[in-house]
């Protein structure tokens, strides 16, 4: 995503549809016909807390143990030992069964496990398109039937308004099968970063408010240093041309794109329909403006194809004097300039510039859901399954369990100061907040880790009590924007989105071939109607009425 990456990889083209899925109601779906109906669950009692609620912590009334599907990051490897696992057992009355996966293998091995009904009982670090494929066949939980267990995320959702966000994951039985990680503001990541130094040497004293802005600053600074190669080389172009800026853009173009094009269709509230992305105005002002950037050669035409490394390097020593950037990767950069002895390199953290449709975030950008928890069916038949959703409710939604998974045990691994301040004690870092320590949150206490706290959906205060003051600064800015609005939900059956899968796979193969063509300048903008023509032949019509037939479904 995260974002990203933050997000669930809006890349992964066909999966998008699969998160829209949804019902008319917000009420929960028929009961369930996985495990005990609700409200039937006197024989999965075991453990469970009688007095359970808000502002209760979770400790099973006998010990318990859980099997859970890990998802092993490189980064920080399991360690059985880890300080949370033994404050879960000691002071929670939980273990686990784990079922470790590595990283490199975890879609794939997840979705084998799921399909074959061998999933443990937790299935975290999940999003919603990773198990839609998997609920039509009673594989996965219909956890919405069991809200009235689940307390903090039920307070959650109606204090941070997301019912409505929520209702867009149900699906055609009025259920939705995963509890997302909660963000009480959006937290955007994705942005461009500056050589602030270069900027001021050529006179410029003020951040670009908008994009238009941005070109005139390149070309102050283009014209100011003439060794640069380009002002601005891009990355993050792996699997589509520059993903994440395109996306960071995308809104204030009043369009979607990069990891944010997500099913290709975006909700027009004039017209109160759904149109293609790809042939929108809004995605040719953005296409445009960035083919224009290529144009006057204040763009690196590399951007789109160059390996993240290649971008990095040029923007490090030199070559160039801006890059796209998030909150971590401007570390990054500071090293690499502090290793090559220059210390006079100043990198910022631009706020996303405002554009022609206003100062706008995209609605993926601008989402509240994070990487979330899913169950296997099989769950509900466990004698522990009362004190299984309590468990989760505490550690995943809890103010109490959110600090917990994110900053360890106060006195262990953190202290508070009188005003509510947290930090870390000196010999532990995590993302730089104690450079140097000897150790590391994760890695040595398997704290500050997706699979215990959901890609840090949170309070606005717990996200941003481990940001440094940049980060909380580009924040406040951007959540002073607004958020293109998601449109209605779209609920397809399983031969609907075979077919819309289908459909939109050749869409947008044509789609990400031509945004790079036109931005490179290999396709001149002035064949944009033959390219809409391409895809008017390739289903896009089909495809768009099929979507707007089915979000029809939801609205009627």
């Amino acid at each position: 995503m995260s974002r990203s990456t933050r997000r669930a990889a809006a890349g992964l083209l066909t999966a998008a549809l699969a998160i829209t899925l949804a019902a008319c109601s917000s009420d929960g779906g028929d009961e369930g016909e996985n495990g005990p109906e609700p409200g039937a669950l006197d024989d999965n009692m075991v453990g469970a807390m009688e007095d359970y609620g808000v502002g209760t912590t979770f400790v099973a009334t006998e010990p318990i143990e859980f099997s859970l599907l890990y998802r092993d990051h490189p980064n920080y490897p399991f360690d059985a030992d880890w300080s949370i696992l033994q404050h879960l057992e000691a002071d929670n009355n939980v273990t686990f069964d784990f079922v470790n996966v590595p990283l490199s293998d975890w879609n794939d091995r997840r979705s084998l496990l799921i399909s074959a009904g061998d999933a443990p009982m937790l299935i975290p670090s999940t999003y919603n398109a990773d198990i839609q494929p998997f609920t039509g066949s009673g594989a996965v939980l219909p956890i919405s039937e069991y809200l009235d267990y689940l307390p903090n995320f039920a307070e959650k959702v109606e204090e941070w308004g997301l019912q409505e966000d929520l209702d867009l994951l149900r699906q055609e039985d009025g259920n939705y099968y995963l509890l997302p990680g909660l963000h009480e503001n959006p937290k955007p990541a994705y942005s461009i970063a500056i050589r602030a130094d270069l900027w001021e040497a050529a006179g410029i004293t003020e951040d670009p408010e908008t994009w238009e802005e941005f070109t005139e600053q390149l070309e102050i600074v283009n014209e100011a240093f003439p060794d640069l190669a380009y002002p601005y080389s891009d990355r993050w172009s792996a699997n589509g041309p520059l993903e994440a800026t395109l996306q960071a853009a995308s809104g204030n173009f009043g369009t979607e794109a990069g990891w944010g094009y997500g099913d290709g269709v975006i909700w027009d509230p004039e017209a109160e329909e759904y149109v293609y992305t790809g042939a929108s105005d809004g995605y040719r002002d953005l296409v445009t403006y960035f083919a224009d950037l290529v144009e006057r050669g204040l763009l690196d035409p590399e951007s789109l194809t160059q390996e993240d490394d290649a971008a990095i390097a040029k923007f490090t020593s030199g070559q160039s004097a801006a890059i796209g950037v998030n909150d971590q990767e401007i570390l990054r950069y500071r090293d690499a300039f502090a290793d090559a002895g220059n210390t006079e390199a100043e990198v910022r953290y631009l706020t996303v510039p405002a554009g022609p449709a206003g100062n706008i975030m995209d609605a993926s950008t601008g989402g509240r859901f994070e990487s979330g928890i899913a169950f296997s069916a099989d769950a509900a038949d466990s004698p522990n399954f009362v004190a299984m959703l309590q468990f989760v409710d505490w550690l995943y939604f809890s103010d109490e369990g959110l600090e917990f998974a994110k900053w360890g045990v106060e006195g262990e691994t953190y202290n508070t100061a009188a005003d509510g301040t947290r930090t870390l004690v000196e010999t532990i870092d995590i993302n730089g907040l104690n450079p140097g320590a000897p150790e590391t949150l994760n890695t040595d206490y398997g704290f500050h880790n997706g699979v215990w706290m959901l890609n840090h959906g949170a309070t606005a205060d717990l996200v941003q009590s481990m940001l440094r003051p940049e980060v909380v600064d580009f924040l406040n800015a951007m959540n002073e924007k607004d958020v293109a609005p998601s449109g209605p939900a779209i609920t397809m059956d399983e031969m609907q989105r075979e077919q819309a899968s289908l459909l939109q796979t050749a869409l947008q193969d044509n789609v990400m071939q031509n945004t790079a063509a036109f931005i490179l300048g290999q396709r001149s903008l002035d064949e944009w109607d033959a390219y809409v023509a391409e895809l008017e032949a390739a289903g896009m019509s089909q495809y768009v009425t099929l979507v707007n037939e089915a979000a029809d479904v939801t609205t009627g």
